[in-house]
């Protein structure tokens, strides 16, 4: 027997029927709000209108993730136009034919006006205030607002997502069908979010499109029935607002319960149940929880007043249904009673008694097992642990808080957080620092002991371990205790062991400041700055300079020690000079000149006479030959330059023999050469170019640097 089967012409067309049925709906919603409905059809759209939301309700609660229910941003606003659609075709017969009865406007209407609101259309105008408040003010409003955040959340994690599905494919985990359905899956997700952010304003849209149709109803009613149907007042009142209420009530049930399902689907959290076994499954299942409710209710029923039998019904109800959960759990295999709990896995997975002996398997490499590099790091042997342990009093973690911050406030920017760890690869006593991963010096501290350390003018030697100042090189002794009088008497200066850590540490930081001045620190420096000077920054940042080329200019002053906390100066230079050269070596020469007093004032503190070291005019017309010739610098003589390095150690340290701050004064054009030229044989000698010492101050020769 073959059947009953459609001819071909009504195959077609249910084929297309799926394709087609958006079309047409949207038409019919169209032609409802232009041509008069009969009250049969109003009643039979009305119908459906109240099956739709309890349909989309259904399927929303039965969703088990949102993008499941796709189409739902979609429904929401075809959903709103069918309302307001039969708003506009019920207005229309309300007030053509409200005058013959309740009856004109449909007998869906007519209930909703009579039986439901008992004929009152007081109680009726107080229950529509009602449940549009409850619509507009805490569902639409609390839906909306959780699909906002969830399209922000749903966006900024795209990029996470999407790396960690490019991972897994990479690893092998997932093949290239399966990468680009969770591709799909990432971006829908997104778009859904988004969806809903913005079908949320049609709901509430429609809530004060139903006050507004209401009132319009109402007045309207009014006019048309005293004016054109020589109605009496009270007789215009009670028809027309009970149809107007009725009509009202008929839009705003299936709306609260569209808005009820909205809010269902985006504030549902991932899961593989769906609502309702989530919430029975979650709410109902600890006996513990039922016992103390039922208690709670119990105890409120004996209390005289009250309504003693429903709230001791309810309290044995709660108890009883603690008691079968209670023995329902005692039943349960190990396995369902974890998963029950919601504080396991399946068996197998740790928190199961089937780890305990079944040993867990590797896990696959992932993006967390790449670790980030400190920026800043001081590993310590396990003797100097006391000295960094806060159970401990560890005296050594408040000098290094005392060096970031001492550090901010005079050279202008705040250091990166210094990571400490032990390592027992290091020896007991030994300590190194590390800069973004790389050691940049090391040392040894005895703890309980102090460092002796000769400045040059100590008399006399101590009993000890002889050894150098790990931050300046200078020749040091550890001692015991007991003779640190003895050592300060004779003219050393005497540190503790965390006092030796802190000093290297603060050392390094400073040396390698320009290292420490990334493009995150730059930014940090230009927030802080606009808040006192926002049109400051604004306009330097990104209009006239890059972030790169600000990052460039500041490192180059730190990398001669020159401070950066007079920031406004700087964006006011590279302001005003920007326009005429992006370079960065330029930019900085011209921001030194800018800050020439701090300059000099850093160097030479509390004086007017500068004492400095020259170049000799034969050797200063040589070097600007050189650098016309080369350009930067590179035409330089091999044996000119070590003979300039020569006679620059000489003259530097005769300078600092006088007790001087060694400063070598040049032209300008060649101070960026030679401060580059001389930095890493002499990194104590500081170049000056003559544009850079104020009017005010006095410089006197103290020697010569020439061939």
């Amino acid at each position: 027997m073959n059947g009953f089967r459609l001819p071909p012409w009504l195959q077609k067309i249910g084929a297309r029927g799926n394709t087609l049925a958006a079309p047409i709906l949207i038409i019919l919603l169209l032609a409802m709000m232009i041509l008069p409905l009969p009250a049969f059809a109003l009643d039979l759209f009305f119908s459906f209108n109240i099956a739709m939301s309890v349909i989309v309700l259904l399927t929303a609660l039965y969703t088990v993730k949102p993008l499941d229910f796709m189409a739902f941003p979609a429904v929401l606003l075809v959903t709103t136009m069918l309302r307001l659609s039969l708003n506009v075709a019920s207005t229309r017969v309300v007030l053509t034919e409200g005058h013959t009865g309740g009856a004109a406007a449909g007998k869906v209407i007519e209930a909703f006006g009579h039986f439901l609101i008992g004929g009152n259309y007081t109680v009726g105008l107080v229950v529509f205030i009602i449940l549009t408040i409850i619509n507009f003010t805490v569902v639409t409003k609390g839906a909306g607002r959780i699909a906002e955040v969830g399209a922000r959340f749903a966006l900024d994690a795209m990029p996470g997502k999407q790396m960690a599905i490019d991972a897994d494919l990479n690893a092998g985990l997932i093949g290239e069908q399966d990468a680009k359905r969770r591709r799909s899956e990432v971006s829908m997700e997104a778009e859904f979010y988004g969806a809903m952010d913005g079908a949320s304003k049609y709901v509430r849209g429609d809530a004060v499109a139903g006050i507004l149709v209401t009132v319009i109803n109402v007045v309207g009613g009014l006019i048309v029935g005293m004016v054109q149907h020589d109605m009496g007042f009270a007789d215009a009142i009670k028809n027309y607002t009970l149809l107007a209420i009725g009509d009202g009530l008929v839009a705003q049930i299936p709306s609260l319960i569209i808005s009820i399902a909205a809010g269902m689907v985006v504030s549902r959290v991932a899961s593989d149940k769906d609502v309702g076994s989530q919430v029975v499954g979650q709410l109902f299942a600890k006996p513990e929880v039922l016992y103390i409710t039922g208690g709670i209710i119990g105890g409120m029923g004996l209390i005289p007043g009250m309504p003693n039998l429903v709230f001791l019904l309810l309290g044995s109800t709660l108890f009883g249904g603690g008691y079968l959960l209670e023995k329902r759990r005692k039943n349960m295999p190990p396995e369902e009673l974890q998963g029950a709990a919601g504080g396991g896995g399946p068996a197998g997975t740790p928190g199961s008694g089937a780890a305990a002996t079944t040993p867990a398997e590797q896990e696959e490499a992932s993006w967390q097992d790449v670790m980030p590099v400190d920026t800043l790091g001081l590993e310590v042997g396990y003797r100097l642990i006391p000295l960094v342990d806060k159970t401990q009093n560890g005296e050594l973690l408040k000098r290094i808080k005392g060096i970031r911050k001492k550090f901010a406030q005079e050279v202008g920017f705040l250091a990166p957080p210094v990571h400490i760890r032990d390592n027992l690869e290091l020896k007991p006593s030994a300590y190194r620092i590390t800069l973004k991963g790389v050691e940049v010096g090391s040392g040894e501290a005895m703890n309980g002991q102090y460092l002796a350390i000769n400045p040059g003018m100590a008399s006399g030697t101590l009993p000890g371990l002889v050894t150098t100042d790990p931050a300046f090189g200078l020749p040091a002794i550890w001692i015991d205790a007991a003779l640190k009088d003895d050592a300060q008497s004779m003219g050393y200066t005497v540190v503790d062991a965390g006092t030796v850590v802190a000093t290297h540490l603060n050392h390094l930081i400073t040396t390698h400041a320009s290292e420490l001045l990334g493009r995150m620190e730059v930014q940090a420096l230009l927030d802080h700055l606009a808040k006192d000077a926002p049109k400051l920054v604004e306009d330097l940042v990104p209009k006239f300079v890059s972030l790169s080329n600000l990052q460039k200019v500041l490192q180059n002053l730190l990398q001669e020690g020159v401070h950066i906390r007079d920031m406004r100066t700087i964006i006011e230079t590279l302001s005003e000079h920007a326009g005429s050269t992006q370079d960065p070596n330029d930019l900085t020469a011209l921001v030194r000149v800018a800050l020439g007093r701090a300059i000099v004032q850093q160097l030479f503190p509390g004086t007017n006479e500068l004492s400095v070291m020259t170049l000799d005019n034969r050797l200063e017309r040589l070097l600007v030959q050189a650098l016309n010739a080369g350009g930067d610098g590179t035409g330089i003589e091999p044996g000119l330059a070590d003979t300039i390095v020569q006679q620059a150690a000489n003259a530097t340290q005769q300078q600092e023999a006088m007790g001087l701050t060694p400063v070598l004064l040049v032209p300008g054009p060649l101070r960026t050469l030679l401060s580059r030229f001389l930095r890493r044989a002499l990194p104590q000698l500081k170049v000056l170019s003559h544009s850079e010492i104020p009017e005010s101050k006095t410089i006197r020769v103290t020697s010569l640097v020439g061939t």
